[in-house]
């Protein structure tokens, strides 16, 4: 059993909200609940296109999936949604070069299968906040080499590269990640939006406060806000029970 609460907000730099995100605590096709959350990118209107396209077929794709493996209907989702981005980015000039990211998770039995494209992010809290998914992006395999420390990377100028997205390449790489859960838990699925803006522990402040789900969701909301909002905000949070 879970409940959740999606949300996404425009933030207070951008003209256009490029975030779209999706949750089903209700079964979709073989799957018991679906939550996703896609941050696009692309000139003019093309990138809040890609994301909620590529969501749309996502959850098409699942709904009708008669796989049992949760995996392979992620997998097989988010690659066609990979092919049809770029099939329309091929036949609409105004959409060129589209993309998204995309991480995508779903529930059963108290066990989490996660997929994710790029450097949207899924978090998971239990003793305390952790990161589950890993980041697609140029800084990330900076770290990871030793180039920079994580503190330089969250003011790298080249902090937004990311090195995969869903409409990029022909073959898009998905990463995978399972984890067991418990009742308690708290599952947050994020934008860079959000990230970029809060440190981890300012996040992890706001998802034990004692509240409604709802109520926290939108104070992490608030609070990227109020830290300068500068890129549009995405937020799905889930709770175990």
């Amino acid at each position: 059993m879970l409940k959740a609460f999606s949300i996404t907000d425009i933030g207070k730099k951008r003209a256009v909200n490029q975030d779209y995100v999706y949750a089903s605590e209700q079964p979709l096709g073989n799957l018991p609940n679906l939550f996703i959350v896609a941050d696009g990118m692309g000139g003019h209107n093309a990138g809040d296109y890609a994301s909620k396209y590529t969501v749309e077929t996502i959850v098409e794709e699942v709904r009708r999936d008669e796989r049992d493996s949760v995996v392979g209907i992620l997998r097989n989702a988010i690659e066609t949604a990979n092919r049809k981005v770029r099939q329309r980015a091929g036949e609409d000039v105004s959409l060129s070069g589209m993309g998204t990211t995309v991480v995508a998770a779903s529930c059963q039995d108290k066990r989490l299968v996660v997929a994710n494209v790029g450097d949207s992010r899924l978090y998971v809290l239990h003793q305390e906040l952790r990161q589950v998914t890993r980041d697609h992006s140029l800084v990330e395999e900076m770290v990871r080499i030793g180039t920079i420390t994580r503190q330089q990377a969250r003011v790298h100028p080249d902090k937004n590269i990311i090195t995969r997205a869903v409409g990029a390449d022909i073959m898009v790489g998905i990463d995978f990640f399972t984890v067991e859960l418990e009742a308690g838990d708290m599952v947050l699925l994020c934008s860079d939006g959000l990230t970029n803006m809060l440190e981890d522990a300012e996040i992890e402040s706001i998802i034990r406060r004692p509240e409604e789900l709802k109520e926290r969701a939108l104070e992490l909301v608030d609070a990227a806000n109020e830290n300068g909002g500068k890129d549009n905000i995405a937020v799905v949070l889930i709770e175990i029970l």
